[in-house]
């Protein structure tokens, strides 16, 4: 089965390119065909330079994390966005806001660049920045990239947990609430988002690829939230010689727990862990009492 192919390297990181990503190519070529061939290869051109600048977008968000000693393992992009794993979240909220801003800061000045080529050409800098500029480009490629780069910046910085403005939303509230109060305000937000991407880009947009990124927002920040508690319990509680090897933390309810199992759970509700040994609690503690 096909998944992602090897691009090459660049500033020694792996890169990739998921196969859904010929998908998106085909799609806006067939949506740009009644306008001639030219105008379809014109937009899949476009389409690939704007997801060239994902991907220095990415390399930003990489670098910055290098910068702080944070190795980046790859970078995939896919039809809904480029993703940098990183071995490891920053331990400062600083660092946490700076590997964040360090993204759209990279289109930012990808914008002005074009901006001032535009400027040297005779031409203006680019209107208010729409899907119909980036997906109707005419003639004007250099105009089109530069409005899309203007929506990556805008759309990164929406408040969506894990989306770039989401992360930078649970750095600055970590600094007085800590990590995990935060990413937990964060992730609820970021709820809120994910709904608005995934109805509006259904009933509202008629836009699939908003529709799945909502999707994949609210997945990958129930995600993180859900490894952020455990990072938490592990740096908080005593050592305990009653759980075996690889135990995961869950949310207690609705979740009902099996007469087997051995672990650990997080109540939302009291905001409680509580420690499991063969369908036994055998700790309890509030994350305040750490």
């Amino acid at each position: 089965m096909l998944r992602s192919w090897h691009l090459g390297k660049l500033f020694g990181i792996d890169v990739y390119i998921h196969w859904t990503f010929l998908l998106l190519i085909l799609f806006v070529m067939m949506g740009q065909i009644d306008g001639g061939i030219p105008a379809a290869v014109l937009s899949a051109a476009l389409i690939i330079a704007t997801f060239g600048c994902v991907l220095l977008h990415e390399v930003g968000h990489a670098l910055m994390a290098r910068r702080f000693g944070i190795p980046t393992l790859d970078i995939t992009l896919y039809p809904i966005g480029g993703v940098a794993r990183l071995t490891r979240l920053g331990e400062k909220p600083m660092e946490e806001f700076w590997i964040a801003v360090a993204g759209p800061a990279v289109n930012v000045a990808i914008a002005a660049l074009l901006g001032v080529f535009m400027v040297l050409s005779g031409k203006p800098f680019a209107p208010n920045p729409s899907l119909q500029s980036l997906l109707h480009p005419g003639d004007d490629v250099i105009r089109a990239l530069q409005c899309a780069n203007i929506l990556l910046v805008l759309f990164n910085m929406l408040p969506a947990f894990p989306m770039d403005g989401g992360r930078v939303l649970r750095s600055l509230l970590s600094t007085e609430l800590g990590r995990l109060r935060a990413t937990e305000i964060a992730a609820k937000l970021g709820t809120v988002f994910a709904l608005i991407f995934g109805i509006g880009g259904i009933f509202y947009w008629h836009n699939a690829i908003l529709a799945l990124i909502g999707g994949f927002a609210y997945l990958a920040g129930q995600q993180e939230l859900a490894m952020v508690r455990q990072i938490e319990y592990n740096r908080r509680a005593p050592p305990l010689d009653v759980l075996p090897a690889g135990s995961e933390i869950i949310d207690v309810m609705p979740v009902a727990i099996d007469a087997n199992f051995s672990g650990v759970t997080w109540d939302t509700r009291t905001r409680t862990w509580t420690v499991w040994k063969n369908g036994q609690p055998v700790q309890s503690r509030a994350h305040d009492a750490f």
